[in-house]
């Protein structure tokens, strides 16, 4: 296979910890081999699954990274964008064939377990996605 171009899908909520994660991300893509064709900020996670479609749609990259958190509050809010969310990503990889790393901390994870997390979540959902890559293209 050909160097795979990645696009990372990052939700700008929780900015200081997101651009962390997208440092981290971007740094395991090119240690991986492949190739960081875009970074996109959407508001927060709920808009990633919108704008994961439009490019996979459009045949505009070989793997998406979904980066975010969805921390726990007070009430199940995160955790129901939680669950619409990976849902809407698990099925866009099976319609079109194009995997999607999991870079999503939470929901309900508090801003603790989240920094812990932040670097480790990134760089296993682009490993997750080169691995995947390999798999489908053997």
């Amino acid at each position: 296979m050909n160097k795979p171009k990645i696009t990372i899908i990052a939700a700008a909520y929780h900015q200081p910890l997101t651009d962390q994660m997208i440092a981290a991300a971007t740094d395991e893509i090119h240690q991986q081999g492949a190739s960081l064709i875009s970074t996109i900020k959407v508001p927060g996670c709920f808009e990633i699954p919108l704008i994961a479609q439009n490019l996979l749609a459009k045949q505009q990259t070989d793997a998406i990274i979904a980066l975010g958190y969805l921390e726990k509050g007070a009430t199940l809010h995160g955790e129901v964008i939680g669950h619409s969310v990976y849902k809407s990503l698990i099925d866009l990889q099976l319609k079109y064939n194009i995997p999607i790393g999991l870079g999503i901390i939470g929901p309900g994870a508090t801003k603790d377990q989240a920094e812990a997390r932040k670097t480790q979540a990134a760089r296993s959902a682009v490993k997750a996605v080169i691995q995947t890559l390999n798999i489908l293209n053997q």
